[in-house]
Order: C-alpha cells, then sequence, then structure tokens
C-alpha cells in the first residue's frame, strides 16, 4: 500500500478548514453528544460569557481554546456536559457603542431618543456581533451548541422591523413562536437552543427575584462608599473598566545572538529558496 503524497510546504489555513469539513461532514460533534447523553457522569460547565460587542479579540480565542480544551478532555473521560456558550449583552460596551453609533454625546440624548428604542438598538447590536462571534468561534473549531448566525442576524432584522410583530423560529424541539420581542428574550432556553443570552428575560427575573429575597431578608442597605464615578456615564464603573488601574509599563532585558554564515554559497541558495 502506497503513501499519499506530503507537500513540502504545510498550508496551516487550509489545513484547519479540512479538518472542519471533516469534523461538520461526519457530525463528529453532534456524535460525541449523542454519545455521552447516555452517561451517568455530567459535568456542569458555565461558559463565562465575553460581551457581544465587537469581533473577537485575538485574547478571546486564546480563552476559548482552553475552555474547548477541557471540554473536550472531560468528554474523553465520558461525561455529558451542557455545551453551551454565553454572550454578555449588558453594560457600558454596548451602550457607548451604540451611543457613538447614534452620535450622541451625553446621556440625556438618550432620554430625549427614548429608552426603548435605546433598548432596542444595543439588542440589534448584541445579536449582530453575536452572530459574528459565533462564526468566528466555530471557524476557531470550538465545539458549543451554537445558535445558526443567519437565524441571529434574521431576529435582529425582525427586532428592526417591528419588535411586536409575530414570528415564529425553529427550535431544537419543534417551533418556537410569539412577537419577535419575546422570542428574542428566550434566546438560551432549552426550547431555543444554542447559547446563552443575559438579555434574555429568564436572567433578567432570575436577577430581580435575588434581589427581592435580598431585600425581604433585610441584607440590602443603603450607604455611602468612595467607588469610581464616571461623570459623562452617570455611572460607577469597575476597575476593568479604569484602563490605568491595574496597568503597568516593565521593561525587560532581551538576549541577541548573532551567527556567521558558514558559507557565502550557503546563503546565495537561501535567497534563492526565499528564506532571507
Amino acid at each position: 500500500m502506497g503513501f499519499k503524497d506530503v507537500p513540502n510546504k504545510v498550508d496551516f489555513v487550509d489545513l484547519e478548514k479540512d479538518i472542519l469539513s471533516f469534523w461538520q461532514k461526519e457530525k463528529a460533534f453532534e456524535k460525541l453528544r449523542a454519545l455521552r447523553a447516555q452517561s451517568d457522569k455530567q459535568w456542569s460547565f458555565i461558559d463565562g460569557p465575553i460581551t457581544a460587542n465587537n469581533p473577537m479579540g485575538v485574547h478571546h480565542a486564546w480563552g476559548r481554546t482552553y475552555k474547548d480544551l477541557y471540554q473536550r478532555f472531560k468528554a474523553m473521560q465520558g461525561y455529558n456536559q451542557r455545551w453551551q456558550n454565553g454572550f454578555d449583552c449588558q453594560g457600558l460596551w454596548v451602550e457607548v457603542n451604540v451611543e457613538r453609533d447614534l452620535g450622541f454625546n451625553s446621556k440625556r440624548e438618550i432620554e430625549e431618543y427614548g429608552l426603548a428604542k435605546f433598548v432596542k438598538q444595543c439588542k440589534m447590536r448584541v445579536l449582530n456581533y453575536a452572530a459574528i462571534q459565533t462564526e468566528q468561534s466555530i471557524r476557531l473549531g470550538y465545539w458549543m451548541d451554537w445558535n445558526n448566525p443567519e437565524q441571529l442576524r434574521h431576529l435582529r432584522e425582525l427586532l428592526k422591523e417591528d419588535p411586536f410583530q409575530e414570528t415564529t423560529i425553529q427550535g431544537p424541539e419543534g417551533p418556537v413562536s410569539g412577537t419577535v420581542e419575546q422570542v428574542v428574550g428566550r434566546l438560551g432556553m432549552p426550547e431555543m437552543g444554542g447559547s446563552y443570552f443575559t438579555f434574555s428575560n429568564e436572567n433578567n427575573y432570575q436577577i430581580w427575584g435575588f434581589l427581592k429575597e435580598c431585600f425581604e431578608r433585610d441584607w440590602i442597605f443603603k450607604g455611602r462608599d468612595v467607588m469610581p464615578w464616571c461623570t459623562r456615564c452617570g455611572t460607577g464603573i469597575s476597575q476593568h473598566e479604569i484602563v490605568t488601574d491595574g496597568y503597568l509599563e516593565v521593561t525587560h532585558d532581551s538576549v541577541f545572538l548573532k551567527f556567521p554564515i558558514v558559507s557565502k554559497q550557503a546563503e546565495g541558495e537561501d535567497k534563492e529558496d526565499g528564506l532571507n
């Protein structure tokens, strides 16, 4: 039996695409999920979501590579998992970018524009970049129960047209119907499948329910504290949002080595091969 010819130059991008195509053709992830669904061992992984506000950065890819590696490892050990990605949808990251898109310079302009209209714009931005990040993550080879990116874009367009119009989308267990606002608010629920979204109704109701319970137990009080405050945004900000906090410029010594070329002939050969 002969061996296949192996190219002397490896195109890593094409190699990655071949592997992704093979996984898709063979339905490798679907077969793994079906196999592990019969396991009596459960491993819970709750994805710390990245904000669906812009395309992923390389630091997101690093983190997702580690997550994917560990989930595959646990799957190899026989554990069943949720395989659910998450998208963070709230906070200044989304809000400030929407303000920039609308040309706003102050929070007062949001009130003049209308809070409901502004919130809709924020949701539309999240759906758009959730679709983009989903495609990027699939290209990365990250195995998750992903939404169809085109379905997310479709919901974005419907939300733009009229959030109160009726719509039906296909979920893993059958069709899901309601107004566009209701369907978007159910993203991440079992009947919808796919990633969870922190702007979902379930997430917000759980948070309010938790705060209500804390209030009834007298665990919440009004007091004073010193904290960073953004006068422009009119809100307190976390240390993570302060660019200058926690960063330090440092200088490291570097070592450079210089080696002599053995022969001028070898130098010429390298240039011809495009190595120099």
